[in-house]
């Protein structure tokens, strides 16, 4: 089938046919080449430039892409690639996601079983499907969930969130170059936010593999997505009482690094998962399940998780939902107290 796809709701989708090998390239973002400074949508759209660039077969679809989409990660690839490989579809998800995976129906019944069911002859050719996730200011109910751990509970497929830019960049370009289906949720709070130097060249970050992005010896946090930046400031404060916190970021969820929070907890006896989804069947549980799974007998603490509430997702009382800096060093300092 040969089919590939970069797919968002209300970003915009993209098929990839594959006539030619991808590139190799590979690096961690720090590689040789020029750098800008950038926000994260536009190291989206550099990596979907590169993507169409890079195979001749690709294309992007879905609602309002030709014209930027909402949160302009499309801009200018109609106006450089055409109208024929850069087009809109009507706002109807169902439909998009059928077409992307070639004319099936669901991602959970078709995409993320297409391979098993086949005995490995066929696949819906490495299905990227883009998304928006997690809170924005003023998203509400509908649009600053935090769907991720539903997309975790189903086999067969990847599921990946940056942190950053030079993260974004990387990891996107290695998930359309991916044989299996991957949903790749961004950060709407991150799009104009978060900025950093990002490599104009071709790159691509490796999946499945967790990174240690600050060293410590009392505890181990991790997280994912724009979450990362909040627990970052929390271990800035916790370091002024003289807490060592070790911050993790996943990264990828399915298949998440198992090895990597494990060393880590040993090391600490302490840990703690935050993440804006609702507490309840968070994927933060299923870590937590993991770990005392693995590291028992080395914990010194139960382990902590700071989430979002088993509620809708509120407009105006969004600040009481939010697992917030203060609320992850209180239970910082009472896991280190404990």
């Amino acid at each position: 089938m040969g089919l590939r796809n970069i797919i968002g709701r209300r970003l915009g989708l993209g098929l990839v046919r594959r006539r030619k090998p991808f590139s190799t390239a590979t690096c961690d973002g720090d590689g040789n080449g020029n750098a800008k400074s950038i926000n994260l949508y536009s190291a989206i759209n550099q990596a979907l430039h590169i993507a169409l660039e890079t195979d001749n077969r690709a294309f992007v679809f879905g609602e309002d892409v030709s014209f930027g989409g909402v949160f302009r990660c499309t801009t200018g690839l109609a106006d450089r690639f055409g109208k024929a490989r850069v087009f809109n579809t009507p706002l109807c998800e169902q439909g998009i996601v059928g077409f992307g995976i070639g004319l099936a129906a669901m991602i959970v019944n078709e995409a993320a079983k297409f391979r098993y069911r086949s005995g490995n002859q066929f696949n819906c050719g490495g299905l990227t499907i883009r998304a928006p996730y997690g809170a924005v200011g003023h998203g509400g109910h509908y649009h600053s969930q935090s769907p991720e751990a539903f997309f975790c509970h189903v086999p067969g497929i990847k599921v990946v969130i940056p942190r950053s830019p030079r993260q974004a960049k990387g990891l996107l370009l290695s998930c359309i170059r991916d044989p299996n289906p991957v949903v790749f949720f961004e950060p709407k709070w991150l799009y104009r936010l978060a900025v950093e130097e990002v490599p104009e060249h071709d790159y691509m970050l490796p999946l499945s593999e967790a990174e240690v992005i600050r060293q410590g010896s009392d505890i181990t946090l991790v997280g994912w997505g724009a979450q990362l930046s909040v627990m970052e400031q929390a271990c800035n404060e916790a370091e002024k009482d003289g807490i060592s916190c070790e911050l993790i970021d996943l990264k990828t969820l399915l298949p998440w690094d198992k090895e990597t929070v494990e060393a880590s907890v040993r090391k600490t006896g302490r840990v703690l998962i935050s993440h804006e989804a609702p507490v309840t069947g968070g994927f933060g549980a299923e870590i937590s399940a993991s770990i005392v799974e693995r590291c028992f007998l080395r914990l010194e603490a139960p382990v902590a998780r700071v989430c979002g509430l088993d509620t809708p997702f509120p407009l105006v009382f969004e600040p009481f939902y939010m697992p917030t800096k203060n609320k992850i060093l209180d239970a910082i300092k009472a896991t280190v107290n404990y």
